[in-house]
């Protein structure tokens, strides 16, 4: 660690500055700014004894065999635990690897976990497609549920309460501290898909015990990676987290951990030059004849605007739109087809503008649907006004 950086104990600098040098090699002894990647599959070891003595070390970054990491893993590691605020992370592959390995550390045959409607595509599939297949029941509950509302839904079988705020395409803002609470009373795991908030909610800090990331969006941050983390406050939980992945198989490439590495280094900037652009472009939108509502939660008067106020002190580039009920699909679709700057695609966090119509994609058990056809708009570091301009003749396409 640089010469620099506070020592325990010392007021923590800004978030940029952390970024810029957590984990980084000291500078004295290497020179180079960036550290090098290891790569590698087998680890010899100097003895017999030394080897199976490591192995019963194995998820205390002890070199053993290629697949329980190395170097490179590890500083990014200590990057993802630093942005949100806990002890220990596990890097997996992708996203959803980092949604799969803590289910099945925590879950078993007869197990119950309460899920919110809104979450992630491939979370929900997860839930309904595979875990019960192992004897495992998922719930899915409406993201706005209060306190007492999920004290009704509580089981005896029920471990884990997953969370996901904002809420997947349809970013509802949820009352996680309260609904922590009540897991917390059960004796029951809180887990959160935190890539949304990635920096602007502290997950420990409100309660959870497991933060789930995304690092494919903010801290990639150049839309040409896949990897996923999973961050704990206690060791137990790392050793579980740990040895779920490695039962799996779960690896990252180093390449990509590099890459992540390189990127968090720019991510702050990022992350507030396009957060502040979202807001700008959201705004804009909110005045539209064609728009009926604006999903923002760091827009005043967006749906959930005053828990993100109470919970976050950032925001994001992501949110979405509803327009108008008399708009039919194959008009929002030609809206869509009509912008020039933004691709047309899943994923979110580069440095592009995206746009991707939600409504065929969004599946509810228990909240109603959406009043209008919806597109989830990703804001990049084009500039605002081509940004506006080319949303304002892809709205011209519309019926007037």
């Amino acid at each position: 660690m640089p010469d620099d950086v506070p020592a325990a104990g010392e007021k923590k600098h800004a978030f940029a500055t952390r970024m810029s040098h957590a984990a980084r090699p000291p500078i004295r002894a290497l020179g180079f700014v960036n550290p090098p990647v290891h790569r590698g599959s087998t680890v010899t070891s100097p003895s017999c004894e030394v080897r199976r003595e490591n192995g019963k070390r194995r998820f205390e970054r002890v070199m053993t065999y290629g697949t329980q990491g190395g170097p490179t893993h590890w500083q990014l590691e200590d990057v993802v635990a630093e942005i949100e605020g806990g002890t220990h992370c596990t890097i997996t592959g992708t996203g959803l690897s980092a949604v799969t390995v803590p289910l099945m550390a925590w879950l078993k045959a007869g197990d119950r976990c309460l899920m919110p409607d809104s979450v992630y595509g491939p979370a929900r599939n997860l839930a309904e497609n595979v875990l019960p297949g192992w004897g495992i029941e998922t719930q899915f509950y409406d993201p706005c549920i209060d306190a007492e509302g999920l004290e009704k839904l509580w089981t005896p079988n029920t471990r884990v309460l997953y969370l996901e705020s904002p809420g997947s395409h349809t970013f509802e803002v949820q009352d996680v501290p309260a609904l922590n609470a009540v897991a917390k009373r059960h004796g029951a795991i809180s887990m959160i898909d935190n890539t949304w908030g990635i920096h602007s909610f502290q997950p420990f800090a409100h309660g959870c015990d497991v933060s789930i990331q995304a690092l494919t969006k903010y801290v990639g941050g150049h839309s040409d990676i896949l990897l996923g983390s999973v961050t704990v406050a206690t060791q137990e939980h790392h050793h579980l987290v740990r040895g779920m992945a490695s039962a799996l198989g779960h690896y990252a490439s180093p390449d990509d951990c590099w890459l992540a590495l390189r990127g968090v280094r720019t991510m702050p900037v990022r992350l507030k030059h396009q957060t502040e652009s979202s807001l700008q472009v959201a705004a804009w939108l909110a005045k539209r004849p064609e728009v009926l509502e604006v999903r923002h939660p760091a827009l005043p008067g967006a749906p959930g605007h005053d828990l993100w106020k109470r919970d976050f002190d950032g925001g994001c580039s992501l949110f979405g739109i509803v327009f108008q009920p008399r708009y039919t699909e194959a008009e929002v679709f030609r809206f869509v087809d009509g912008l020039k700057l933004f691709g047309i695609g899943a994923s979110w966090g580069g440095y592009e503008c995206l746009a991707l119509p939600t409504n065929g994609m969004l599946v509810r058990k228990v909240t109603p649907e959406l009043p209008g056809q919806a597109v989830r708009l990703h804001i990049g570091l084009e500039e605002v006004a081509d940004i506006i301009a080319d949303l304002e003749q892809g709205l011209a396409l519309l019926p007037q």
